[in-house]
């Protein structure tokens, strides 16, 4: 217990906050007829945590060095379970995208000291064991959600997605508080709240400007204001971090054209690769139906064939420059999301297998790589705020992508059906319209809107993969491997963190 006890505990909260990214994927629709949630509701389920994840991510690990980072990630499993009982509780969509935005910040302030943890207790041949364990738990979480959800969807019902995370927080608070011992940054650190606050602003500011524009066009007064006042907050983001002492990103690292590339790498890929799957499932258990167990089931050709890919990669490509293996991967996904735009009125969910597997070889390529190429284009000393960068261009992507697609998909199904009509059936209300519209007429509708969803996917992954392979070269020693270049984070106290 001793020598692994740690990492069980940093693992315990790794794998929960991890599983919450997928696990409501498959539960949409239940949650959607439970709680009346619209469209715009649902993509705020996924979105809200997603998001609150991604800008608080750096402001968490900054105040983690200040505060000790057992102390926020145990008070960050607190809120993190506090929210989850307020979700499995929530009597309306409103409640529960509050509920999740909450479980964001809880799901930061451990993620963010995640690593950090890690890397105060273990050293040498413990730390690559440590690392690799952590690894394959990371990607384990993202792989069983799905299955996990459909599970717990069909059995007790969707609250149960989020009551299941307490007795593990229960455990993981135990077991941190027992064995791991307390570490903090170098002395003299300040948390750039001026940059948490404004980042957050644009993030948030872009993804609502998004989800009205699916709900009601660009042209309206909400959609406009939002997306001038995430404009304006990004001005603001940089003008804070050109003054900061301590600023959350250091902006010169911009002008590293491998950096640079690996952080569009990492923002199209969660978006790309994740972000049409909530209506997939949608598609699958409104128009199919399908049980969510079997919905969730149907994700297996992505989820396989991306750990298989990735047990490879490390194994047989260690030493391959990262911008064959990152941008390779995002044009494996991009072709992937073309590949599955092929349904139409009478399409089963068999023909997105092919495409499925492509994304999941891309996957299995990308994620093990690309937080090490973004740690080896910068300085030794900037390997902790670059890994954490990533982590949230990351997540950013995801909350993006999530909402950018929706909208697609609505605008497509419009052209078959009135704008609210679409606007519901992809929110998973079919069973209200099929009283006005025939089935045959649905299917279309929703098929359609898909196609256009995965193929405006696919181009995004396209173009990412290609400026990967321009931009991605090695500025500092040829340093490619994963492990090589996570290191120096570590050692730094701060550390990368990956979905």
């Amino acid at each position: 217990m001793r020598a692994w006890g740690p990492l069980a505990a940093v693992c315990l909260g790794t794998f929960m906050l991890l599983l919450d990214v997928t696990i409501v994927v498959v539960a949409l629709p239940d949650m959607a007829e439970a709680l009346g949630a619209s469209l715009s509701d649902l993509q705020w389920v996924v979105d809200g945590y997603a998001l609150a994840l991604a800008a608080l991510l750096l402001g968490a690990g900054a105040a983690a060095d200040i505060l000790g980072r057992r102390r926020v990630h145990v008070a960050g499993v607190v809120l993190f379970a506090a929210a989850s009982l307020l979700c499995g509780l929530a009597s309306g969509p409103g409640t529960l995208v509050a509920a999740r935005a909450v479980q964001g910040v809880g799901a930061a302030a451990m993620l963010a000291t995640t690593l950090p943890l890690l890397g105060a207790v273990y050293q040498g041949r413990q730390r690559s064991a440590a690392l690799g364990v952590w690894g394959a738990v990371s990607g384990g979480a993202a792989a069983i959600g799905p299955v996990l959800g459909g599970l717990l969807t069909a059995g007790p019902g969707w609250r149960w997605i989020f009551f299941v995370n307490l007795p593990v927080s229960v455990v993981a608070v135990w077991l941190t508080l027992k064995v791991v011992p307390e570490s903090k940054g170098p002395r003299g650190m300040r948390v750039d709240w001026a940059g948490t606050v404004t980042f957050a602003g644009f993030a948030g500011g872009t993804t609502y400007a998004v989800v009205r524009a699916g709900e009601d066009g660009w042209g309206t007064t909400a959609a406009l204001v939002s997306a001038g006042l995430a404009a304006l907050a990004l001005v603001c983001f940089v003008l804070a971090e050109r003054r900061a002492a301590h600023p959350l990103l250091d902006l010169a690292l911009l002008r590293r054209p491998a950096f640079v590339g690996a952080m569009l790498g990492a923002f199209a890929f969660n978006g790309v690769a994740f972000g049409v799957t909530p209506y997939l499932s949608i598609w699958m258990q409104t128009l199919l139906g399908m049980s969510p167990v079997r919905g969730g089931l149907t994700l297996l050709p992505l989820t396989v064939a991306a750990m298989v890919v990735a047990v490879l990669t490390g194994r047989l490509l260690h030493g391959v420059p990262a911008r064959l293996t990152i941008g390779g991967g995002l044009l494996l996904i991009g072709a992937g999301c073309c590949a599955q735009a092929v349904l139409d009125a009478g399409s089963s969910w068999t023909a997105l297998v092919p495409g499925f597997v492509l994304v999941g070889m891309g996957t299995g390529l990308v994620s093990p790589t690309v937080a090490g190429a973004a740690l080896a284009a910068v300085p030794p000393q900037r390997a902790g705020m670059a890994g954490g960068a990533v982590s949230t261009v990351r997540q950013l992507g995801y909350a993006l992508g999530v909402a950018v697609f929706g909208t697609v998909l609505t605008s497509r199904a419009a052209g078959t059906l009135p704008h609210e009509a679409a606007h519901t059936l992809a929110g998973g209300g079919a069973g209200a319209l099929r009283g006005s519209y025939g089935e045959q007429t649905l299917r279309a509708a929703f098929a359609s809107g898909l196609d256009a969803a995965l193929l405006t996917a696919g181009a995004v992954g396209l173009v990412a993969g290609v400026l990967v392979l321009v931009l991605v070269r090695p500025d500092r020693g040829g340093c490619d491997g994963v492990m090589e270049s996570v290191a120096p984070a570590l050692d730094q106290g701060r550390a990368p963190t990956r979905r």
